[in-house]
């Protein structure tokens, strides 16, 4: 009988153990039971709540990358290798325009020309009419493969502060010569009638943009690489059938694109 209360006192404590365990899931459950008939949605089912975004446009948050900024131009071991913007640059840019700016880079500034009307009576500058601003042959001259889109090619680039429509003239006149030539200045001076003429412009790169040149666009691209491959190939002797194949190769390889000079 002794030998029985020790059992007993020694199983004690699991016994309160598995009671007390019983009563918290039963009590778990009823309240399970309670909250489906309320149509009270469990914590587990309830999305977790993201935190509020932080208001980067305030004053304060401003000011603190304003302090930041700062900071960072007192610190001799900071080290930065580009201008923080022309990553995004690039995100905003066509692959003509980088076509663009390599020929700017390259070439230097372009002649552009505004054509005018000739005033009344096709005499005098005043009262004259804007008849085509900013004519140029920058496409052409890049290779652009959107020509009708170079005037939005080039807005974008003056937005982003890459180039600058210049008042100056490019110092060779010959070139605007050849320019007041092309299709489409001729049929601007035809539309404006008797006493148009042409402004003489310019459009290079910024300061900023030749710098971003420097770092972004580089001087070739592959595909040129693979353009001269590809007439070698062509003028090869197993290629060609006569002495002018590799003429007549280059010539074709040359109307698909313009390879810069």
């Amino acid at each position: 009988m002794a030998q029985e209360n020790d059992n007993l006192l020694k199983a004690a404590p699991a016994l309160v153990r598995m009671a007390a365990t019983a009563w918290v899931r039963g009590l778990l459950w009823s309240a399970d039971v309670v909250q489906d008939a309320l149509g009270i949605k469990k914590s587990e089912d309830m999305p977790e709540e993201e935190p509020e975004p932080r208001d980067e446009t305030s004053a304060a948050a401003l000011r603190r990358r304003g302090e930041e900024l700062l900071r960072l131009s007192a610190d001799v071991n900071y080290e930065e290798d580009s201008h923080p913007a022309y990553a995004r640059i690039l995100d905003v840019m066509a692959p003509d325009e980088a076509r663009i700016l390599r020929m700017l880079t390259e070439k230097g500034a372009q002649p552009s020309v505004d054509v005018r009307s000739g005033g009344p009576l096709g005499v005098g500058v005043v009262a004259t009419e804007m008849v085509a601003p900013g004519l140029n042959m920058i496409g052409a001259e890049a290779g652009c493969r959107h020509l009708d889109r170079v005037p939005a090619y080039l807005n974008n680039l003056y937005r982003l502060g890459l180039i600058w429509f210049s008042r100056e003239q490019v110092g060779d006149h010959l070139r605007y010569q050849v320019l007041e030539a092309q299709p489409e200045v001729v049929g601007a001076l035809d539309q404006a009638g008797r006493g148009a003429r042409t402004i003489r412009r310019s459009i290079h790169l910024t300061p900023f943009g030749t710098d971003f040149c420097a770092f972004c666009i580089p001087p070739t691209t592959a595909e040129f690489d693979a353009l001269r491959q590809s007439v070698r190939d062509d003028s090869s002797p197993s290629g060609a059938s006569g002495p002018d194949a590799g003429t007549d190769a280059t010539r074709a390889g040359r109307r698909g694109v313009q390879e810069p000079r």
